[in-house]
């Protein structure tokens, strides 16, 4: 049976022991919460303060709760006073040093059955369990920021920890209605071993001027559903705090992709440690506040010297039908081009089918739909989109395929006409060069599916002129889509942050770190994904998924890219997720 926990000492009170200390208090245990001054102490009841009377305003408490929930708190200063306390959760800044020394101080303070908890990030539980005489009783208890809102906690078992002290944690973790992930004591855990990558990654990909970070976190915002952009994710934890954690990371891991990217040492050596100073990748109107005085909207385009009247999409797939709802929807004449006179009326169909689906939704009125319809005309004739000022490619993802296609619309549409690409991976410079106008020629990336997602990547290659960019992105942001502009390089923007990201989550799996669910639980309520890294490849199609991290890794020749070889080993296998009924998870009985 579960021990059942009383009274828990918290140590440190910032934003995090705070919030760890709130929640506790909220689900009826006697909590003591200390800090070294009464400055400290004073800042973490204002903590406190602060998150329960948001609550209050909100309607999630009653002025009586939170009487109540401060009268369960006793704050103070004495470490001592947590001689009787049957848990303690460290929460003091994550540098080691500081960590062994409060753990050996606990250690003679608090009773031999107390369980002393770190909410460490990074660091290894081990190094803090043995700085103690009872090691056995040491684990991980890593919670997300804030700490009243997030579901999840990570708890983390050493070689020595006993089995009835996890057992403990995990029934308290229950009690308080949050949801536990259990692993091992390796750097990062489950959730920042995944998410610090990916982060890194976006650090790198700014620092190297490839896109801005608005651009960058408006990709992944919108291209993806994370709740927020990688490098305002950043500011928020902190740059120094990220930067110890993906030191100790690399040290630990000695992972090319975990080294700190240069940039996030110059920015926290000159104190610009992001919202908690007013200044990291953006500015703040002060420090803490969460309103952006820079990177608050996206930049307005250039206004482009050519108009776009007519557009014509090259393709009948679901992507290819997507775009061409979406631009009759804004009010563009549109012609498809299909191979044969089945594939016009099966888009025609499918067309009308998504329109009605919108009305039905009441996203559209019946005039509306019949407008869209009426603007969209079908051919089999490549001649048809002659006179057409922007033709979209939107064929099969094979590089002779989209070469030929190029070629083709070269010779038949008229001379200053744009040539747009919508491939997701391929170099848009291969299909320029297969025309004589490759400053005319562009990618537009349209996401999955195209009616329903907001994010366009507009990709210019080294010969794309400014003006045809200037009318890639007005064109975007006449169909009510947000345009991010990158260079021409694999994965763009989207692609290129998330693919690795999901390859580590399968060599974690491989390593038998972790299990299928609790790396998506983690990456889901620990991060706020949409979807866990083995529930987006199900859907995206590991056969898909493998490709794209080929590609990126011929591109990049980073090591870290390498195709996991359980990856490789289900496409094998002919697992490729949703559409073949098993991929890392089992759908044929579903």
């Amino acid at each position: 049976m579960a021990r059942e926990f009383r009274k828990v000492g918290v140590v440190g009170l910032g934003t995090m022991g705070a919030g760890i200390a709130e929640v506790l208090a909220r689900n009826g245990l006697q909590v003591v919460g200390v800090e070294p001054t009464e400055e400290a102490l004073a800042r973490g009841r204002g903590h406190i303060e602060h998150s329960t009377g948001r609550a209050l305003a909100r309607g999630k408490m009653t002025a009586e709760e939170q009487a109540a929930l401060f009268d369960r708190v006793e704050l103070t200063t004495d470490l001592d006073r947590l001689a009787d306390v049957d848990l303690v959760v460290e929460a003091i800044p994550e540098r080691l040093d500081l960590k062994t020394e409060l753990f050996a101080r606990l250690d003679k303070i608090c009773p031999p059955e107390t369980i002393l908890a770190t909410n460490t990030s990074a660091l290894s539980v081990t190094e803090i369990a043995v700085a103690t005489e009872r090691p056995s009783r040491v684990l991980g208890m890593h919670w997300f920021n804030p700490a009243p809102v997030m579901a999840l906690v990570e708890i983390i078992r050493s070689v020595v920890t006993d089995q009835e002290v996890v057992d403990d944690i995990e029934a308290l973790v229950a009690r308080i209605g949050k949801t536990d992930v259990t692993a091992g004591d390796r750097a990062g855990f489950i959730a920042n071993a995944l998410l610090f990558g990916y982060l890194n990654n976006a650090v790198r990909m700014l620092e190297s001027r490839y896109a801005t970070a608005e651009d960058i976190d408006a990709a992944m915002r919108f291209g993806c559903g994370h709740p927020m952009g990688p490098l305002a994710l950043l500011d928020l934890i902190g740059l120094d705090s990220a930067y110890e954690i993906l030191d100790t990371m690399y040290h630990q891991t000695r992972d090319h992709l975990h080294a700190p990217s240069p940039i996030l040492k110059q920015l926290v050596t000159a104190g610009f440690l992001g919202r908690k100073t007013g200044r990291g990748f953006y500015a703040y109107e002060e420090p803490d506040s969460p309103r952006m005085v820079t990177g608050a909207h996206p930049v307005e385009p250039a206004e482009p010297a050519r108009e776009v009247g007519r557009i014509g999409v090259a393709g009948t797939g679901t992507m290819a039908s997507g775009i061409v709802e979406v631009a009759a929807k804004a009010g563009y004449d549109v012609v498809f081009r299909a191979r044969s006179a089945e594939k016009v009326a099966a888009t025609r169909a499918a067309l009308q089918k998504s329109l009605e689906k919108a009305v039905q939704r009441g996203k559209l009125d019946e005039a509306g739909r019949d407008e869209a319809l009426a603007r969209v005309t079908g051919t089999v004739d490549l001649d048809d989109l002659a006179d057409c000022d922007l033709v979209i490619e939107a064929v099969v993802e094979d590089i002779d395929v989209k070469r030929a296609l190029f070629a083709a619309l070269d010779e038949v549409v008229k001379p200053g006409a744009i040539l747009a690409t919508t491939t997701s991976s391929l170099p848009v410079i291969e299909c320029a060069a297969a025309t004589t106008r490759p400053d005319d020629v562009v990618g537009l990336h349209f996401f999955n599916p195209a009616p329903v997602m907001k994010l366009v990547e507009v990709v210019p290659t080294v010969r794309t002129s400014g003006d045809t960019v200037a009318v890639a992105r007005a064109f975007a942001l006449r169909l009510g889509k947000h345009p991010v502009v990158c260079a021409d390089r694999a994965g763009f923007i989207v692609n290129a942050l998330l693919f690795p990201y999901l390859n580590d989550a399968v060599r974690m799996l491989e390593e038998h770190y972790s299990s299928v669910d609790d790396i998506d639980y983690a990456m889901k309520l620990g991060c706020g994904h949409p979807m866990g890294p083995f529930e987006l490849l199900d859907v995206v199609g590991l056969d898909v998924a493998l490709a794209i991290q080929h590609t990126l890794y011929l591109e990049f020749r980073e090591p870290g890219f390498a195709p996991a070889p359980l990856l490789e080993h289900l496409v094998t296998a002919g697992y490729l997720g949703r559409k073949s009924g098993r991929g890392f998870r089992d759908y044929s009985a579903r």
